[in-house]
């Protein structure tokens, strides 16, 4: 096979040659026009992002051996693999035979897309909506997408000003179902303006339901948030979130692995959600029916060694039915309803949330474990002497004196004729601690 002289505007660059849109043929680039390192290696992914649909381990693999210029090189000719490639020797030659004709299988039909690549289109459709390709070694690229391995994505299209890195530093993937509740809503909408409020971002994937609850909750609290599509980041989808989808470009980012101008299937989504659950550093279900397909997060999250975090529902709400049997799982999951439960379980950063979550403090809490013993030796509406005290708490007398001094300072005993009386708690002269 040679080079194609394809219809697409100068086909996939490499080094110093290009395929002419006009004259379909070879054409040399002046000296001083010669791209960059980064940008060669940019654009070779940009090619294999818009020729073989993610996630692909094959070609990761391909790309992790050779880089994605050689690739592309190896694609743009017509000459197979050889079969060296697999034969090492640890397996029989009929194996080895096999995996062969499966590799040349798959150049077969990876060059039978390169009449569609356009490289030159693809970056002019995201600079119109001020989008950038960001690709491994970029300076904002997420080093947690690393632990997808052979699944992660070649490149990210990004759409917005800040830097991928830095928000997904400190992310949390909020997700759920799109036919939600008022409760769902809420709650999705509420803890995500919490986690802004902390500085955190919160990621999800722009659908109806508990995604768009979770973005405009961060919005209302000032942002950031990250949308991670299904479809290309110069694209709406659904359409309704056009203008949601434009504030979050404003005020964080929207992120895609597919290149501009692709639409969105079914699968697309589901491939999708390993992205949410590898840039965060957890993931919240919020509400979730049993065929949810938010439920695939988790999943992926689990997958990842990255906790799964679960805000339960009413146990008669179908909607809340995924989340139960979520939770039922076990594993690395853990309940939670509100942002310091959430802060709690991702780490190194919970100190922020002052230590473990307890109720309001009580009257009571002030008392040393003797003065409560004291107390809880009382009647609760009679005085009692000294001496019936003594044998209740099994104090020495001079030690009981001492403690009932001090509690009746602090407004939890009066003396009175005939003894030692309670005061109900938080109601005497002096409020502990005051």
């Amino acid at each position: 096979m040679n080079r194609p002289e394809q219809d697409a505007a100068q086909g996939p660059r490499v080094g110093t040659e290009y395929v002419d849109e006009g004259r379909g043929h070879e054409a040399s680039v002046p000296e001083a026009c010669v791209p960059d390192p980064r940008e060669s290696r940019r654009r070779a992914v940009a090619v294999l992002l818009r020729l073989v649909e993610p996630p692909s381990p094959h070609l990761v693999a391909l790309v992790d051996r050779s880089g994605p210029e050689a690739v592309v090189e190896r694609l743009l000719d017509d000459r197979p693999p050889e079969l060296a490639l697999f034969d090492d020797g640890s397996r029989p030659l009929a194996e080895a035979k096999a995996e062969h004709a499966r590799a040349v299988a798959r150049l077969d039909r990876w060059r039978a897309r390169l009449p569609v690549v356009d490289v030159d289109r693809d970056l002019m459709l995201a600079r119109r909506v001020g989008a950038r390709l960001v690709v491994p070694g970029d300076d904002e690229w997420p080093t947690g997408l690393d632990a997808l391995g052979t699944t992660r994505p070649l490149g990210l299209w990004v759409r917005g000003r800040g830097s991928l890195r830095e928000l997904a530093e400190r992310s949390v993937a909020v997700v759920g179902a799109r036919a939600c509740t008022a409760y769902g809503e809420h709650v999705a909408s509420s803890l995500s303006a919490e986690l802004v409020s902390r500085g955190w971002s919160v990621v999800s994937g722009a659908a109806f339901g508990i995604d768009a609850a979770a973005h405009r909750g961060a919005l209302a609290a000032g942002g950031p948030t990250l949308a991670v599509l299904a479809c290309g980041v110069d694209l709406a989808y659904p359409r309704a979130h056009d203008t949601l989808l434009a504030r979050v470009a404003e005020d964080g980012l929207v992120v895609s692995e597919y290149p501009p101008a692709t639409p969105v299937t079914r699968g697309r989504f589901l491939d999708r959600n390993r992205l949410l659950a590898a840039l965060t550093r957890g993931t919240v279900l919020v509400e979730a029916g049993l065929r949810s397909g938010s439920r695939s997060t988790v999943k992926h999250a689990r997958s990842l060694n990255r906790p799964v975090l679960v805000v339960p529902g009413p146990v008669t709400s179908p909607a809340s039915a995924g989340c139960h049997a979520e939770l039922r799982a076990g594993g690395d999951t853990f309940v939670v309803t509100d942002a310091d439960d959430v802060l709690e379980v991702l780490g190194p950063l919970a100190a922020e949330v002052g230590g473990a979550r307890r109720g309001p403090d009580r009257p009571l809490d002030q008392l040393g474990a003797d003065a409560l013993r004291v107390y809880d030796a009382m009647p609760q509406r009679a005085a009692i002497g000294v001496d019936d005290l003594c044998l209740g708490t099994g104090l020495p007398v001079g030690e009981l004196l001492a403690l009932l001094g001090q509690m009746a300072a602090d407004g939890f005993v009066r003396a009175e004729e005939g003894g030692w009386a309670r005061v109900p708690a938080g109601r005497g002269g002096t409020r502990p601690g005051a």
